[in-house]
């Protein structure tokens, strides 16, 4: 099977997927018998476009040495479309957008559907905010939509909830899906200033340079608006109760301490309700998680108690989210 593709953003995420399509193409043609074909890649520069197929570690070597795909000789020609030109124009069997937390991607989405082609992505407020739109769209014109990789990172937690509990009824899910926020607070708990915690994650790249959609606690909810569209029903983003760390002091820390807990930012998740707020644990719990680590606890009427433990963030684990997405598309799974 021959599968063609249009990658939508080529940051981090995009050339993680793009090297791992390149490195494994003879793992997935000898497992799935499924060869790949990249037909066009888009960055904020420029679209490259080819239906016979882009050489992927070009592609790779032109982003990483020029660091834009504008500069490309004169190999391909060089676009300049917009992302919904790209999801109509663009002949592909599946779209995927890899790009930055966007609302206005849902419109990308919905033009790639109306299109017929399955949709891959890791952009979170098109789910937060047209989850049920989207769905609909796909489930009408029979593809795909695939976004295991806006939860988690490479944890299956919406693969789990999708396809491993049909027959549960999921009674609540408790989790941390933030692992900037994680990193903060485990470094005030090493002595640090909120301030000084922040710079040293924005320092390593565990922080953006503007972190308030982490720190405020955005990020993790749309998260765990996600989780609840998925194993409740769709929830508007206006119910969340959002508190984030950005008020927490070293003194708050040590309180915690003295008791033998840590404070971590978590999100419980229960039927028409989902909150996110600071919360003190036992250091001895499941949730007392350190470094960038996630973790969720679900729990069902059948299954009982289930634990995923992983990385929340990382090229390869997002890469692994979202190229398990692209073949559970094509095979229709």
């Amino acid at each position: 099977m021959l599968v063609s593709i249009s990658l939508l953003g080529f940051g981090n995420v995009g050339r993680g997927v793009a090297r791992v399509l390149l490195e494994k193409k003879n793992f997935f043609k000898r497992k799935y018998g499924i060869e790949f074909k990249v037909v066009s890649i888009s960055d904020s520069t420029a679209t490259i476009w080819d239906e016979g197929g882009i050489d992927l570690k070009e592609a790779l070597m032109v982003k990483e040495n020029f660091g834009a795909l504008k500069y490309w000789g004169s190999d391909y020609e060089i676009y300049h479309l917009s992302p919904i030109e790209v999801a109509e124009e663009v002949e592909s069997d599946v779209f995927i957008d890899v790009t930055t937390a966007n609302p206005e991607a849902y419109k990308w989405h919905m033009e790639a559907f109306r299109q017929g082609r399955h949709v891959v992505t890791s952009n979170k407020p098109p789910l937060v905010f047209y989850y049920t739109q989207l769905a609909q769209e796909a489930a009408m014109r029979g593809v795909n939509y695939r976004f295991e990789a806006t939860v988690m990172a490479g944890t299956p937690i919406i693969t789990l909830l999708q396809e491993s509990l049909k027959g549960d009824e999921v009674i609540s899910i408790e989790g941390i899906f933030n692992g900037t926020t994680t990193f903060i607070l485990s470094e005030m708990e090493k002595g640090l200033t909120f301030e000084e915690a922040l710079k040293k994650a924005q320092s390593l790249g565990i922080a953006e340079a503007n972190p308030d959609v982490d720190i405020k606690g955005f990020d993790a909810a749309y998260k765990a608006t996600i989780l609840h569209d998925v194993a409740f029903e769709p929830i508007s983003f206006k119910k969340v109760k959002i508190r984030g760390i950005d008020e927490i002091k070293p003194e708050n820390i040590a309180n915690a301490q003295k008791n033998d807990n840590v404070i971590r930012l978590i999100a419980k998740i229960e039927r028409k309700n989902v909150i996110v707020e600071p919360k003190k644990v036992s250091k001895n719990s499941i949730l007392a998680v350190y470094g960038t680590s996630n973790v969720a606890v679900i729990r069902s009427d059948l299954a009982g108690e289930i634990i995923l433990k992983g990385s929340g963030a990382g090229v390869k684990e997002t890469a692994s989210a979202v190229v398990s997405d692209i073949i559970k598309a094509v095979k229709k799974e």
